[in-house]
């Protein structure tokens, strides 16, 4: 052949070229992604053909990728020195669509446009995205074969040229003419960063101007013992930003049930900790080292939005446009698979080194509680992931579930826990003082958000979460309640509490006197130094969710009625309130509610506390002789 023909395409072939050109992908830039993988696929290709046939056409070319840029002619290159194609392969690969102009290839591709359909195995349309961007596209191309001839194949989607072209190297040079609109193309910025968003991590030198644009390794593609401390540092600053290094990282592949490659990061700080903005999703997904997703939603579940890094996977089925995933079943397994291996890897972390841990967890552990609330799947993998301080810990030191059963009394049969503003809080209210007398050790949380998570997760190891501020406790050691019982009777036969009956009449009397305030008055076996406390006779809502309710809900004096009452017959204040209310009814009614006042105060259960203030200056006048 020594001159040029003219081919037409077939009017299926026109209307498929309108549907990629229009329809299929959505983002104008993805043109210069596709040639770049086309061309990186041709250097793979090649690479091979070398191995196997040494004496390939101009075997001496570097294996690499040039884009060339030309703001006059407003042009775009991209050339390869990969194994080019002759003149069938030309018109088998772009003179037709997917070797077919069927009617039948047209509906399924006019329903790919649509909705999601596995096409991209069965066909490639990729080349024919940079019509959405091209006045005319040219072709320039010659074989790795020695007895090859170089062609050009040209088109401006509605016919195709194809001429002999003489002087051609091997491998395949596309220049884009760009349309009006598509000038940015022609931009050095704008090129170079979709070459780093798409396309960093081809395997091959991409030169922009002659110059590397991408020379950060896809390192996840490598085994990990020939990988050295450094390089990953510098892969986890490049994909992050951060100018820290990790604080964890997993490196994995895997072949079954999915291939896989994954590197994930997990950072040192957690800004939205700080009160910074809601973190978004940080791992990309990837297809052969090329950028398929941007931090998709569904990768990795919301509660491990903090994960930084990348999966890449050769079994993605994607729709024809390679621009999202197109089996929504796959991508649940390979979240499946990414979270379980993360849950794993953190809990090897918590066991290899418990404190370093312990200061990762402390910034964080509200994602794992998010987790533990919100993900069902691996909810009972997340719970030994969490962290607590102890009524039997140090302050600041945190303790695990598995920590505090090791430790749990014979005959316990419950994790019992308490919520406050801090420890200091919680260890000067009245709550811990029956743990204390039985030597029980108590859950320390302080954030209302906890008891929202031991409740959801309702058992650990089978012992069930219950809270100190509970009205029915179940506490171990039946003996020791009998010898308390024994020890009240004692101390109430000696005047040093009320007797039963006199506690039975106050407990009646206060009942009256509050009101529906509280649900029940009676008296307290669990109180050693102080009058009073409210329980919450409702399991199922602690003191702590009361607090979250009462500061969302707009009647706030919904949620601050319903506590139990339980007295201390023992206490001072309490018996000299048995004697008042038969000769200064009026003082006793203010005590006695000034008692419910002062423990729904330290329950967190207070709403409203103006009534309270006048009391008080009524009390403080009678005080004063006033």
């Amino acid at each position: 052949m020594s001159q040029s023909e003219t081919h037409q395409y077939k009017a299926e072939v026109k209307k498929v070229l309108d549907i990629v050109t229009h329809s299929l992908y959505t983002n104008r830039e993805i043109f210069v992604r596709e040639l770049i993988s086309n061309a990186a696929d041709a250097l793979e290709k090649i690479r091979h053909e070398q191995v196997a046939h040494p004496d390939v056409y101009d075997a001496g070319l570097p294996l690499e990728i040039e884009i060339d840029l030309n703001t006059t002619d407003h042009t775009l290159s991209i050339t390869d020195t990969g194994v080019g194609m002759t003149r069938e392969e030309l018109i088998e690969n772009l003179g037709t669509i997917a070797h077919s102009g069927s009617a039948d290839f047209l509906q399924r591709l006019a329903d790919a446009a649509k909705r999601d359909v596995n096409l991209i195995g069965q066909f490639g349309v990729g080349f024919y995205s940079v019509f959405m961007v091209a006045k005319r596209v040219r072709v320039q191309t010659r074989s790795f074969r020695s007895d090859a001839q170089g062609y050009e194949w040209s088109s401006d989607g509605t016919a195709y040229d194809l001429t002999p072209c003489e002087g051609l190297h091997r491998g395949t040079r596309i220049t884009v003419e760009l349309k009006e609109d598509a000038q940015e193309f022609e931009k050095e910025e704008v090129v170079q960063r979709i070459i780093k968003q798409y396309s960093n991590f081809v395997p091959f030198p991409i030169k922009l101007k002659g110059k590397a644009i991408n020379t950060v390794q896809a390192i996840w593609t490598r085994n990990r013992k020939d990988i050295t401390e450094r390089e990953y540092n510098e892969f986890y600053r490049f994909v992050t930003g951060d100018l820290s290094d990790a604080f964890y990282r997993l490196h994995f592949s895997a072949d079954a049930p999915l291939q896989i490659n994954a590197l994930l990061f997990a950072p040192k700080r957690n800004w939205e900790r700080f009160g910074f903005t809601r973190l978004q999703p940080g791992v990309d997904l990837y297809c052969r080292k090329v950028l398929i997703e941007k931090r998709p939603e569904e990768l990795l579940p919301e509660w491990l939005r903090f994960v930084r890094g990348v999966v890449d996977s050769e079994d993605l089925p994607l729709n024809i446009s390679r621009e999202s995933m197109q089996d929504t079943a796959l991508m649940r397994k390979l979240s499946m698979v990414l979270t379980g291996r993360l849950v794993k890897m953190f809990a090897q972390e918590a066991e290899k080194d418990g404190d370093n841990y312990a200061e990762f967890y402390k910034e964080f552990g509200m994602f794992f509680k998010e987790g533990a609330v919100n993900d069902e799947t691996h909810r009972d993998q997340i719970a030994p992931l969490l962290r607590f301080e102890t009524s039997r810990s140090e302050a600041g030191k945190l303790a695990s579930l598995k920590d505090y059963v090791s430790r749990m009394k014979e005959g316990q049969r419950a994790i019992y826990y308490i919520n406050g503003p801090s420890r200091e809080a919680i260890e000067a209210g009245p709550y811990l003082e029956i743990f204390r007398r039985r030597g029980i050790e108590v859950l320390y949380t302080f954030e209302p958000v906890d008891d929202f998570v031991l409740t959801r997760l309702g058992s650990f190891e089978e012992k069930e979460f219950i809270s100190a501020d509970a009205a029915d406790l179940r506490l171990p050691a039946e003996e020791t309640a009998t010898q308390d019982a024994e020890a009240a009777g004692d101390r109430a036969a000696a005047g040093d509490s009320l007797s039963a009956d006199e506690a039975r009449s106050l407990c009646g009397w206060m009942k009256s006197t509050l009101g529906d305030r509280v649900t029940e008055v009676r008296e307290s076996k669990r109180l050693d130094s102080s009058p009073a406390i409210a329980v919450n006779p409702d399991n199922l809502m602690t003191g702590a969710m009361k607090r979250v309710l009462q500061a969302t809900t707009r009647d706030l004096g919904a949620m601050g009625t319903g506590a139990t009452l339980e007295v201390n017959p023992r206490h001072a204040l309490i018996k000299r309130l048995a004697q008042l209310r038969s000769c200064d009814e009026l003082l006793a009614r203010q005590i006695a509610e000034q008692i419910l006042d002062n423990a729904l105060i330290a329950a967190g259960l207070m709403v409203d506390p103006r009534p309270m203030i006048q009391r008080l200056n009524d009390l403080l006048t009678r005080a004063a002789g006033v």
